[in-house]
């Protein structure tokens, strides 16, 4: 496109006299609409592995927790205080939270990964955040805060998580010039990896899927770009002329797998007479061979022209700093097991903080009774005389760091000065 204008048609003024051409203004905006879906949309922070809408989600039921189930619908409305978009993204968001069975307990009808049964809607189903939510996800102490999109409420930056979220949950996404695709692992993996990394050991992580089935991991690569997984449907033979598929590949529902199957058997490539689903609690597409097929051909066969085999590229990209990086899972374990390390240690100050502010205060008010030094306050005639002779009394029996113990001294040694705030709370104002 020409930066030239027609004659009479000026270019945009950006206010101070320099003229800002049309392409000009095409590449700034495009800039800022990209930075705003990698860092707002579709890429997870490192600090607590969720988007902005799955963190507002986390951060509205919080607020709402009173230990008892919500309706959806509200929640939703709760969260549209903090997220600038529809309802509607709001809503497939927490049934993606709620279908992945760690942060949300569902009640109510939310859909199955396995059938691609989609959940009922947001007015008939309920939920609320699990115990481990609660105690992994939330400290308002250790919690950054900053303004929401309108200026009303306070949402987090992000959450104090204690936990590798992000690939316990695994994530993918869409930006402007990059994606995201992070695989699940397993729950008790994770752990286990975190506590070696602690002790200086080497550790290796790979994925592990809600629907089962097997998984190839030669070239995992650590989930980098470039790297990839095979995944399998678990397939067992009943009898000669049945086999059945007993496990899902990660992304693949009964409806997609019996329409692979369905699609391989019409071009030939596998002889099937009849073709069953009777998932229900658990998985199983019965399969009814052709007379004189083998079953162990017509699995090969599966494996090779249906969704029973699938292969995923991994792409590890997060938010580092406000910036996409591009990371193994194995550093992304490392970051966030040394996160939880530094959350910890926070809390545990807090809570040594919070300790330390109640014996100085138990002290306080102890010496206070115990040697009656209330008495010397009844003759006292103004409220700055009362403080005063508080504070001499107390420091007959007390010393602080500003009026240290010296040899010989029988006092009690405080943590801290005593503050004017100190003592006006003695005199139970």
């Amino acid at each position: 496109m020409s930066d030239e204008f027609p004659k009479g048609a000026p270019a945009s003024d950006s206010g101070n006299g320099d003229l800002v051409t049309l392409s000009h203004m095409y590449k700034e905006y495009f800039l800022d609409y990209a930075s705003y879906v990698i860092l707002e949309r579709a890429v997870p922070d490192i600090d607590d592995g969720l988007k902005p809408v799955q963190r507002r989600i986390l951060h509205a039921m919080k607020e709402m927790d009173d230990g008892r189930f919500h309706k959806v619908a509200n929640i939703i409305g709760q969260t549209m205080q903090y997220h600038p978009h529809g309802d509607a993204a709001i809503g497939d968001a927490l049934v993606n939270l709620g279908q992945k069975d760690l942060l949300i307990d569902c009640q109510g009808n939310w859909g199955d990964v396995r059938t691609g049964d989609s959940a009922a809607a947001p007015r008939y189903i309920e939920a609320r955040l699990t115990k481990f939510a609660l105690e992994v996800l939330f400290n308002p102490q250790t919690t950054e805060w900053q303004l929401s999109y309108d200026g009303r409420k306070k949402e987090p930056v992000s959450l104090p998580v204690k936990f590798p979220l992000v690939l316990s949950q695994g994530v993918e996404g869409i930006a402007v010039g990059l994606s995201t695709k992070i695989l699940p692992h397993n729950f008790i993996e994770l752990i286990k990896a975190s506590i070696k990394i602690l002790e200086g050991k080497k550790v290796k992580i790979y994925p592990d899927f809600q629907t089962g089935g097997m998984v190839d991991v030669k070239e995992y690569n650590d989930g980098k770009r470039g790297g990839r997984v095979k995944v399998r449907a678990k397939i067992k033979i009943v009898d000669k002329s049945n086999i059945s598929i007993v496990d899902l590949p990660f992304g693949v529902t009964t409806n997609t797998m019996i329409e692979s199957i369905l699609k391989a058997n019409d071009k030939g490539q596998i002889k099937l007479k009849k073709v069953i689903d009777n998932t229900a609690k658990d998985v199983e597409i019965l399969l009814e061979l052709m007379p004189g097929v083998s079953p162990d051909v017509t699995m090969d066969a599966l494996y090779a022209f249906t969704d029973c085999e699938v292969s995923y590229s991994p792409n590890a990209c997060v938010i580092v700093d406000n910036k996409p990086l591009f990371l193994d899972v194995i550093e992304i374990l490392e970051i966030s097991t040394r996160q939880t390390k530094e959350l910890l240690r926070r809390e545990l100050e807090i809570k040594k903080s919070e300790l330390e502010e109640k014996w100085h205060m138990a002290s306080l008010e102890k010496i206070f009774i115990e040697n009656r030094i209330y008495h010397d306050i009844e003759e006292c005639e103004t409220w700055e005389d009362v403080l005063t002779t508080i504070d001499r009394g107390l420091k007959k029996y007390v010393a602080t760091p500003g009026d240290p113990l010296t040899k010989g001294d029988s006092r009690i040694l405080l943590m801290r000065d005593i503050t004017q705030d100190d003592v006006i709370r003695l005199t139970g104002n």
